[in-house]
């Protein structure tokens, strides 16, 4: 496996700056290894075939001496929630199949502006619709860990294209967890930001109370670098908080280099017992807080007694937003269109598309979501959720007036295999019982790995929660784990990984 492969983006980041290699090189070999990889996990959805001629202009304007962003010529894989010009954007459905955007989508414009290259489109569940990009329409990703087992959702593809080498950054979309578990079991860094502070524009709606854009990347700092392209207010995004926001990849530097674990006071949610986790997933959340405690953290144990009713309350809120959002794929202003018979009506035109065009983990949320929205059921199922959303944010709240950040396991489980849940919901739905109640009360969240589960030697992630506009916090206390358990292991997890070591990833 060529060394640039493995390179992380800030490394290649100065490399490119000083002339060591060219953006054009660092492309095709990221090119390669797609093509060479990802016929077995199939991470990406479309490959651009554009990237080489945008990096060779970036090479040209930094011979011509133009000042460039810290991340010019660093390659870059986008989840396809995300709409772009110049590659079809689908959301892993089938309704949309073949879709071109008249535009892009602000996170994409910003990191087109900043020189990175993209890569392509990557795969997911369907609308984000899942917790192992097995409802795509396209087919499912495959973990790099074990081709045998899931990558996460609903942003697996994004997740699986960092950890097997195929990009070494990527953007993703979390709305219950689709950035941060998928980091969770595959050993790379995901963080879902504060609720406003990346721009939804562009990004295709799931819930739109619930959506988040952030970044993914192997390292807490090149998650940093490219939270500070895409973050910051959009005027085109009515939920984008104005203000100014710290510089990302300089609190994860403060991280890796300070003591700034010594005082941090950690919170363990009481209510969160390990009975709920799999063995080597608590065990290694707990040996993660143990170096946390030898660098002088304290680790606290607070109540947040309404987070057990997390679950309930996102699966009335999303299904009733998602049917309200998804009602514009209607056959009729964009998308496909099936027509069941020369003289059909508009409402059976509409209903033979929908039909066609969407799975069954979307049909199974719009119906939810109707039902939760209609007359005489609004106030007894979404106006309550969103009553216990209110509850779980003043949880938040108290539990910040006692510790520094909220540290869980990221996900219950390491990767399960493939089909092993597709058709068990409910099963599928717990899966993101730490990661939803980041996602109700807005707050920010990181999975950074934590080891390797003793059972089965799958990675293993722990979760930080910070206040609202807290992201910074995040990165530091990150980086600052990371760089002990590296110090500790030699490397990074995914140097540990024998199949992705070797350059395969069977």
């Amino acid at each position: 496996m060529s060394d640039l492969i493995r390179t992380g983006a800030a490394d290649l980041a100065r490399a490119l700056a000083a002339g060591e290699v060219s953006s054009v090189e660092v492309t095709r070999v990221h090119l390669d290894r797609i093509a060479a990889v990802d016929g077995d996990i199939h991470a990406f959805l479309h490959v651009s075939d554009r990237a080489l001629d945008v990096a060779a202009d970036i090479d040209a304007r930094r011979a011509a001496g133009e000042a460039l962003g810290p991340l010019a010529g660093v390659p870059l894989a986008i989840k396809d929630v995300l709409v772009t010009t110049d590659m079809p954007s689908t959301s892993g459905s089938r309704i949309l199949e073949g879709y071109m955007s008249p535009y892009d989508a602000t996170v994409v414009a910003r990191a087109r502006a900043a020189g990175l290259v993209p890569l392509g489109k990557t795969n997911m569940d369907e609308f984000a619709m899942g917790s192992s990009t097995e409802h795509s329409a396209y087919g499912p990703t495959r973990n790099p860990w074990d081709l045998d087992r899931i990558p996460g959702g609903s942003g697996g593809g994004s997740a699986a294209a960092v950890a097997a080498f195929e990009a070494p950054l990527a953007l993703g979309s979390d709305t219950g967890g689709s950035i941060r578990q998928p980091a969770h079991v595959t050993g790379t860094v995901g963080i879902k930001p504060t609720y406003g502070g990346v721009s939804r524009y562009g990004a295709i709606a799931l819930a739109s109370s619930l959506d988040q854009v952030g970044p993914v990347a192997r390292t807490v700092l090149d998650a940093g670098l490219l939270h500070d392209v895409i973050g910051g207010h959009d005027p085109h995004d009515s939920t984008s908080l104005t203000g100014a926001w710290p510089s990302f990849a300089d609190a994860a530097r403060e991280g890796a280099r300070g003591d700034v674990l010594k005082g941090l006071r950690i919170g363990v949610i009481t209510e969160l017992p390990d009975s709920g986790f799999q063995p080597g997933v608590a065990a290694s959340f707990h040996e993660a807080l143990a170096a946390m405690q030898a660098q002088g953290a304290e680790v606290v144990e607070i109540s947040a007694p309404h987070f057990e009713y997390g679950v309930a309350a996102y699966y009335l809120i999303l299904p009733a937003e998602a049917s309200s959002n998804l009602a514009k794929f209607d056959s009729v202003r964009f998308g496909m269109r099936v027509t069941p018979h020369a003289q059909a009506t508009v409402e059976e035109v509409m209903a033979a598309t929908r039909d066609a065009g969407f799975g069954d983990e979307v049909k199974r949320r719009i119906i939810l979501g109707t039902y939760a929205l209609s007359a005489g059921y609004y106030d007894a199922y979404y106006g309550s959720a969103q009553k216990v959303r209110t509850l779980i944010q003043r949880d938040f709240d108290l539990a910040f007036g006692q510790v520094d950040v909220i540290a869980t396991p990221s996900a219950p489980t390491t990767a399960f295999r493939l089909g092993e849940r597709v058709d068990d919901p409910l099963q599928m739905y717990l899966n993101d019982v730490t990661t939803i109640p980041a996602n109700l009360a807005g707050v920010p969240g990181i999975s950074v790995p934590s080891g390797l589960a003793a059972e089965d030697g799958l990675p293993v992630g722990i979760q930080f929660l910070a206040p609202v506009r807290e992201d910074a916090r995040l990165y530091r206390v990150g980086a600052a784990l990371e760089a002990l358990l590296h110090e500790s292991w030699g490397g990074s997890l995914l140097d540990r990984a024998p199949q992705l070591a070797q350059g395969g990833v069977a």
